[in-house]
């Protein structure tokens, strides 16, 4: 990792090639085999075009043997292909242009504009096969525990900023990792139970904004009025704040589309209701509509299969993410949609990035060498991608003091509009930012790797020890295999994806039992303690969604806390029966150390997409600079010369270089390497 930041810190004129020329030589053989899928990709096109038969036999051969559960494949009723999620069935009463919806998405993803600081886009904690490989100033002290935790374990350098390195991981250390610590004498465990060498509630995540309140936005000004204000949680070196830290790690948006809920507890909810991630259970989320010019009405909306429009609305406002804390979605529909003297304040889309003219979705419209899209402005896009009826109006929305909305006539804009006072298409901004940018990640799909091909009849796809870790992932244990497809269903490699939680309760209603073992999510499996973070439980009862696995091998560190760097350490977690008070299914697994070998190389080389490895398209991106930590480290950071309130520290900047649809030749690095 350090290798990777030292080649792209500021530069933008050679960042890329200087920094593929240095890691040619070390990387070439690592990624011969993937070099050779692409080769034959281009060759032969879509392999999933290639599929011979709906059953195949190759994976016939592996789920022989009888199950012991009904999530298992079997030689009968094996997985299905991976197939696409249904668009919101009314998707048509709110856009006209899908294309240009698509645009619209893309450049909001990641447009470092978005941000209260003009820095963080959606895109700075998932720009790395849809996740974060950053590893300094990303721990977060227990925020979510109870009771709360703002204090920095010692063992992660005792205060934020800190360079995180392969010795740190697992973060819970034992001294036989198949082993728990109230193991007993066995063939697995032979010496018996483990010694606990160390651990922390600190976890591993992705740093965001600064802490900080809002004074106001300023129309077409990226860097909002804000007031820095002392962190709450910690984040401070001798007085000087750094960046946040999330109190969840990341999980990538690729494939996300497939999932019925968002978040790690599931909280963003799948029917879209325009304004925020509650759904439909937020019977007072209203938004606008214009049938006339002269008609404003408040209607409610809601969009099905709609779980990450829901999420787009969270990280905007998230005060440890991408905003000062005080800001609503019309706030940023003012700064992106904003007037002044009659006229149009312009935000040129991606104004202070460079987008590659091969860029897949956006290369027609890139003004490269120069920053930005020819399109002059997010309104133009909006305009382009939404019907009239959802952004012009004659009418002004005035919210009161008491949060009641007033209705005012159009006057001529002579100047700005107050701070509480919105046009139509700024108040809609959530709505529009929720369906484009799902719209975006809906395309993100990597459905091209080994065991794609492997399952569509092309049998050398996967090695030898690759198909044997395929027969350890799908067998159960009584098969003497990791039971791993109960939770990570193939083909989704998740049970919390919409094919599979179809006929499930809705999650938008009141029932206790949203959060279940049905919906995808997981009771105390053991991970950590329930009380550090209920997820979408309780202090006694966690619950997180079983993740997918695609592309896990480029996307650590893994879980909810962060707390393993390698798969070899996931793996061991689970053999050794977990930790702490795991729940049903929580029996060491007794896996020998070939059979884990073997499961690690499947899930490391066979679920990888080459075009995500490459950032071939859909996976290409415009440039992008992201924040990595603070020049010094957790004992002094050098300030920023901020005094506007508290004082903040300087940023560490580096580049991620914009990459065409045909992608980059030299992957860029994992997390720690």
């Amino acid at each position: 990792m350090n290798t990777q930041l030292a080649g792209l810190h500021y530069s933008r004129g050679n960042a890329s090639r200087s920094y593929e020329r240095r890691l040619a030589l070390k990387n070439l053989s690592r990624f011969v085999r993937a070099l050779t899928v692409v080769s034959v990709m281009v060759a032969v096109g879509d392999p999933m075009l290639a599929r011979a038969a709906e059953n195949p036999a190759p994976l016939d051969a592996i789920t022989s043997s009888p199950p012991a559960t009904v999530a298992d494949p079997t030689a009968s009723s094996p997985p299905p292909r991976l197939t696409k999620v249904a668009p919101p069935a009314n998707l048509g009463d709110f856009v006209k242009d899908e294309t240009a919806l698509l645009k619209l998405g893309k450049a909001l993803f990641w447009d470092m504009q978005l941000g209260s600081d003009g820095i963080q886009s959606c895109a700075s904690c998932h720009f790395h096969a849809g996740a974060d490989n950053r590893s300094k100033n990303q721990i977060s002290p227990g925020l979510l525990a109870t009771p709360k935790d703002t204090g920095f374990s010692p063992q992660l350098g005792g205060r934020p900023n800190y360079q995180l390195t392969g010795a740190d991981f697992p973060l819970r250390k034992l001294s036989h990792p198949n082993c728990r610590v109230d193991a007993v004498v066995s063939a697995q465990c032979p010496a018996g139970p483990s010694t606990l060498l160390s651990d922390t509630n600190d976890l591993v995540s992705s740093q965001g904004v600064f802490s900080s309140v809002l004074i106001g936005t300023v129309p077409g000004q990226a860097t909002e009025n804000v007031q820095s204000i002392p962190d709450p949680d910690g984040f401070q070196i001798a007085g000087v704040n750094v960046r946040r830290v999330e109190p969840r790690n990341t999980p990538t948006v690729i494939n996300a589309i497939f999932y019925k809920l968002q978040f790690w507890d599931g909280r963003a909810k799948e029917i879209f209701n325009g304004v925020n991630i509650q759904g439909a259970a937020d019977t007072n989320a209203f938004v606008y509509r214009a049938p006339q010019p002269n008609t404003l009405t408040q209607v409610q909306i809601r969009l099905d299969n709609s779980a990450l429009a829901s999420l787009v609305t969270g990280p905007p406002l998230s005060v440890f993410e991408m905003s000062a804390d005080g800001r609503t979605h019309a706030e940023i529909g003012s700064k992106f949609l904003g007037r002044a003297g009659g006229k149009l304040i312009d935000m040129r889309p991606l104004a202070k990035q460079l987008v590659h003219p091969q860029d897949s979705v956006l290369g027609d419209d890139s003004r490269s060498p120069k920053l930005g899209l020819k399109i002059r402005s997010y309104d133009a896009l909006i305009k382009q991608s939404f019907k009239e009826e959802w952004w012009k109006s004659n009418k002004i929305i005035q919210v009161n003091p008491d949060g009641t909305h007033t209705i005012l006539h159009q006057r001529a804009v002579a100047q700005l509009l107050p701070e509480n006072q919105y046009e139509l298409r700024q108040w809609n901004f959530s709505l529009f930012a929720g369906l484009a940018i799902q719209q975006y990640l809906s395309t993100l799909v990597s459905d091209q790797t080994p065991f794609d091909r492997y399952q569509a009849g092309d049998t050398s796809a996967l090695s030898a020890q690759e198909v044997r870790g395929l027969t350890v992932f799908i067998n159960t244990a009584a098969n003497g295999g990791g039971n791993c497809n109960t939770c990570h269903t193939i083909p989704e490699f998740t049970m919390a994806s919409v094919r599979r939680t179809a006929g499930v309760a809705s999650t938008d209603s009141d029932d206790p039992l949203i959060n279940r073992f049905a919906n995808g999510m997981n009771a105390n499996y053991g991970l950590r303690p329930a009380a550090e973070d209920p997820g979408a439980g309780n202090a006694t009862t966690s619950r997180f969604k079983a993740t997918g696995l695609r592309n896990i091998g480029l996307t650590a560190p893994y879980f909810h806390h962060g707390g393993m760097a390698t798969l070899e350490e996931v793996v061991q977690f689970y053999n050794r029966g977990r930790d702490f008070s795991a729940g049903a299914g929580a029996a060491p697994l007794g896996l020998s150390d070939e059979k884990q070998a073997d499961l690690v190389t499947f899930m490391r080389n066979g679920l990888t997409d080459p075009r995500v490895l490459h950032e071939q398209a859909p996976f290409d991106h415009p440039q992008l600079f992201i924040p990595n930590g603070h020049p010094g480290n957790q004992f002094g950071v050098t300030g920023s010369g901020n005094s506007n309130g508290t004082p903040t520290a300087t940023d560490a900047m580096i580049e991620i270089p914009a990459v065409g649809q045909h992608g980059r030749v030299i992957p860029p690095l994992n997390f720690l390497e």
